[in-house]
């Protein structure tokens, strides 16, 4: 019997105790850190174990399925409902197999999405298939060839063991970055600090807000956050974008940084530290908005409080405008994302995310109509490499492609997160790039495309907001 997500609930669950149904949905290990803990079943991607949704109508808990391949999967067991004497409850398939494919065969491409229209490649949405070998080393070697001299850009990165509070205070070593840039060919990178870390931590696995930092705190805060930022960029002698001279001099071999943040949670609503932050540490990319609804705007992981952006989220993007900051509104709800676009006069990004025909009411993911919202800016959307949505990089290309389809190809990039995920990363580090570059190939795009996608489209957006 086929069931849906919708059916999937308490009363339905106790009528099919013990039957054989069908239920398509995302597959994600239930504890990345155990392997015998089994897997989640859910109606839409997660990028983390802690962001699995804790409604049990919203997730299905497979006990016996253990290293299976994340991404979407139609599968077929016996059903059964688990309850508590204190009234909880939650649905198992046990005995779980694959179930016929809903859509799509192996070996799906981009060029099949656009002759099979998008709405046919929304409905297939994911192959459904095991993951795939990495590219053979000539595919890899003639991808990074393919980017040598190329102002390739990832729009999102706490690479270098750069963030984390105990980091910071304690002044930790740094990892490398600069040599897997040279090595991976990756010219520039929005370098992020984390604004909001002293009030949230992780529950669960799941980060979010657990208490109200003291006035100042956070101000203080991003000061030794962007110290810590610059001491990596002396160590590792890495170049500081701070104007469109600067990206145009950037390239694989002379590595280069853009001062970002993630969060405009050090402002406290004041638009005049913005101009400081521009000034003291050469800040051109700020993300409004991180884990926990700030004096900016909403998030999408929590309740919304202000209807989306707030008054002085608009100054601040107005000044952003002024100055040359880049205006990034990854996190935000889609109604603060629409009201941004109305502020701006500048192209705003969304660094870090996927696409989703259907997004919860908590996701990071995003739909369709808020995708272009972002492009009608003439802006950028980052494209991330959770493995509990993408199980490898053909299948991030393929996440790549089906954002492609609904923004446009100049409207899409990378924002890999790196060092900042919660679960393992596709792409877990910048030598690992041609290996992208490779399965963009592979999926149909161009060389020029490729190009696009991993450093053009970023790059147009930054010389269209950095000053000169």
């Amino acid at each position: 019997m086929r069931i849906t997500w919708t059916e999937l609930r308490r009363d339905t669950a106790a009528a099919w105790q013990g039957r054989m149904v069908e239920i398509e949905g995302w597959l994600s290990p239930a504890d990345p850190e155990d392997a015998g803990a089994g897997s989640v079943l859910t109606e839409e991607p997660v990028c983390c174990a802690g962001c699995l949704p804790a409604a049990p109508e919203r997730r299905l808990h497979l006990p016996e399925l253990t290293g299976a391949a994340a991404g979407l999967h139609r599968l077929r067991g016996i059903l059964r409902l688990a309850e508590t004497t204190a009234g909880d409850w939650w649905c198992e398939l046990q005995r779980p197999v694959p179930a016929a494919p809903a859509a799509i065969a192996p070996g799906f491409t981009r060029r099949d999405l656009i002759a099979g229209g998008l709405a046919a490649g929304l409905a297939a949405w994911m192959p459904l298939r095991p993951a795939q070998a990495a590219p053979d080393a000539g595919a890899f070697a003639a991808a990074r060839r393919l980017l040598d001299g190329q102002t390739t850009m990832d729009l999102h990165s706490h690479g270098g063991s750069l963030i984390g509070l105990r980091r910071i205070r304690e002044k930790a070593p740094f990892s490398p970055l600069a040599a897997p840039m040279r090595e991976g060919g990756m010219a520039a990178i929005c370098l992020a600090v984390v604004a909001d870390s002293p009030a949230t931590r992780v529950e669960d696995k799941r980060i979010r807000p657990y208490r109200d930092p003291d006035p100042g705190e956070l101000y203080a805060y991003a000061g030794q956050a962007f110290a810590r930022l610059f001491d990596l960029v002396r160590s590792q002698e890495l170049g500081v974008v701070a104007t469109r001279a600067d990206l145009q001099a950037a390239t694989p071999d002379r590595p280069s940084v853009i001062v970002s943040s993630e969060g405009g949670d050090f402002l406290e609503g004041r638009a005049d530290r913005v101009d400081e932050a521009f000034a003291k540490w050469r800040l051109r990319h700020l993300q409004l908005t991180h884990y926990r609804v700030n004096e900016l705007g909403d998030i999408q992981t929590e309740p919304p409080v202000h209807g989306g952006l707030t008054a002085a989220g608009e100054a601040v993007v107005r000044r952003c405008n002024r100055l040359g900051i880049v205006v990034d509104v990854a996190h935000g709800t889609y109604d603060l994302v629409k009201r941004a676009a109305a502020v701006t006069d500048k192209p705003l990004v969304l660094s870090h995310t996927s696409l989703n025909p259907k997004p919860g009411r908590y996701s990071r993911t995003i739909g369709p109509d808020h995708a272009r919202v972002i492009a009608e800016t003439n802006g950028v959307i980052g494209i991330w490499p959770p493995s509990t949505i993408y199980p490898d990089l053909a299948a991030m290309a393929e996440g790549m492609a089906r954002m492609v389809e609904v923004a446009g190809i100049d409207h899409v990039g990378l924002g890999s997160d790196m060092m900042g995920l919660l679960s393992p990363a596709v792409l877990p580090g910048y030598d690992q790039l041609p290996g992208l570059a490779a399965a963009l190939l592979a999926q149909g795009f161009s060389k020029e495309e490729m190009l696009k996608l991993l450093g053009g489209n970023i790059r147009r957006v930054f010389l269209a907001g950095l000053p000169a």
